[in-house]
């Protein structure tokens, strides 16, 4: 007897399985107000350099103001990191008699001057991480998902060594501790060493919330649990763009996204530890508890009966006894077989390519065409009919085609805005919003196809290692956008690449559509 078939006498998919779903979508929830908060708290609006002993010109208003003490860009507007050495008052004369005399601009002398009108504060203006110091405002979604990389490697392994359950309440409250000092931050070393900590954190929701809730449902309902996590991930991408709208100081943005964990940390006393994870350690009595309670939940009042406490537990220990749950697995063990090598190899350039050009679009929202708080939530809009075709492309092509050709497709998009000029915006903003699409439609299947690639006593091993893979990408997606400083189309081109290469890898993964879940590596191999 499979555990399917154990599952399916306790009703399949019935209350019980619903209750885990609702409560395990809060955090879920929660993620992407975190994993795209850079958006919001390191935004930087316009600005340009401060003007000493700007008492001296009361006669003159503020754009003669700056006229006189701010060199123009070749697109007319005032630049953000230079001014002149001494005041060019000849220009308010003519304004078009631009000095080519390089040596009386310098770069800014006096720190910034800052827009306030969409942003209160920002890291970038408490900090002034702006023109030579850009790269250290970029680098706080890196530090962040540098913490996620290291997350993923620390809570795949404990989650299969202690239990989902466990590792997933330890990860939301150091979330709420290390969120909150994140908050507190006074200075930029400060804030990048609790971001990245945070980043470590969250990892661990990230990784533990689908396999704990896949593992409690049946065949026919997988897709269907996956894909409604992923649309609560794109309901936290709506809710991250009202709440930015509403609490534009980064300090209590960080509190408000933080605190909806405390929330999640209540409810989880609800959420049972996975059966298949007690009955691969050989923890027969807590699985054959759960069960019970799963069937009584699902009004399966003839479980007992069928399955009384001997019987139950003589299938259980066969059970165990077949998948031989006494040994140790750690990563190396994911390269040890043929097969399991293979998928192991081939799903870390997957999930590498969908981590790193779903954050290259996620994270350049400036170039949308509409101010960042529109841009956000419709990019969260967008992602949910893309979820719901999704829904029914990998039931009816599968899951390898639909995740190869989705990578595909967004890395096609993001090139096509490569070529079209720059006053189509119409166009540009369509094929950007189609990209958007496809990209978080190669986000919601990878999380599918992974956790039914993978046996269960490796499960989160693999994927903890996938994971680590993807927020590489993540942490290397947003220190791209330098990149434009070489050539204007280098990130957009790099994203491009990856994104078709990484879909062309796709194509060697096995197939898992209507396949029972592995329970060991011999399932696999």
């Amino acid at each position: 007897m499979k555990f399917e078939d154990l599952l399916h006498e306790t009703g399949g998919f019935g209350r019980f399985q619903i209750l885990i779903l609702v409560i395990l979508c809060l955090p879920r929830i929660n993620l992407p107000m975190h994993f795209l908060l850079h958006n919001f708290i390191a935004a930087t609006p316009s600005h340009h350099c401060a003007i000493p002993h700007q008492e001296a010109f009361v006669n003159l208003t503020m754009e003669e103001v700056l006229l006189i003490s701010i060199p123009r860009e070749s697109d007319g507007t005032f630049s953000s990191c230079e001014m002149f050495s001494q005041p060019q008052f000849h220009l308010l004369l003519n304004s078009s008699l631009q000095s080519e005399n390089k040596s009386i601009i310098q770069r800014c002398q006096h720190g910034w001057v800052y827009d306030h009108s969409q942003l209160t504060s920002t890291i970038s203006t408490q900090w002034d991480l702006v023109c030579e110091h850009r790269g250290l405002n970029q680098a706080t979604a890196t530090f962040f998902f540098i913490g996620v990389t290291m997350g993923a490697v620390v809570f795949g392994y404990l989650s299969d060594r202690f239990g989902r359950k466990t590792m997933l309440l330890l990860s939301l409250v150091c979330s709420v501790v290390f969120g909150m000092l994140s908050a507190a931050s006074v200075s930029y070393s400060m804030l990048a060493i609790t971001r990245t900590l945070t980043g470590v954190a969250l990892s661990g929701v990230s990784l533990i919330v689908l396999p704990l809730a896949m593992e409690w449902v049946d065949i026919q309902h997988r897709t269907f649990t996956g894909i409604l996590s992923s649309i609560f991930w794109s309901v936290g991408n709506m809710l991250l763009a009202m709440v930015a709208y509403l609490v534009r100081e980064w300090h209590w943005l960080l509190v408000a996204v933080t605190g909806p964990c405390l929330l999640s940390i209540v409810c989880l006393w609800w959420v049972p530890e996975s059966a298949r994870w007690l009955i691969a350690k050989g923890k027969m009595k807590q699985a054959h508890r759960h069960l019970l309670k799963c069937a009584r939940m699902n009004r399966r009042k003839d479980f007992a009966q069928l399955f009384p406490s001997f019987r139950l537990s003589q299938a259980l220990t066969r059970m165990a006894t077949d998948k031989k749950p006494g040994g140790s697995y750690f990563y190396i063990s994911l390269f040890r077989t043929p097969v399991l090598r293979k998928i192991s190899l081939c799903s870390g350039v997957v999930w590498f390519g969908v981590s790193f050009s779903y954050y290259g679009m996620s994270l350049n929202l400036t170039g949308f065409g509409l101010n960042i708080y529109l841009s956000q939530f419709v990019f969260g809009v967008i992602e949910i009919p893309a979820k719901m075709i999704m829904y029914v492309l990998v039931n009816r092509v599968g899951r390898r085609q639909s995740q190869a050709w989705t990578l595909i497709l967004t890395g096609l998009c993001i090139g096509a805005n490569i070529v079209i000029p720059k006053p189509f915006t119409s166009l540009r903003s369509v094929v950007a919003i189609m990209g958007k699409g496809f990209s978080e439609a190669a986000f919601t299947t990878v999380y599918l196809y992974t956790s039914e690639l993978y046996p269960t006593i490796l499960r989160q091993n693999g994927m903890g290692y996938t994971s680590f893979v993807a927020r590489l990408g993540g942490a290397l997606a947003p220190l791209v956008f330098l990149l434009d400083e070489v050539w204007r189309s280098l990130p957009e081109v790099t994203y491009c690449s990856v994104a078709v290469c990484s879909g062309a890898v796709a194509f060697l993964l096995p197939e898992t559509l209507n396949m029972c879940l592995p329970e060991g590596i011999e399932d696999v191999e």
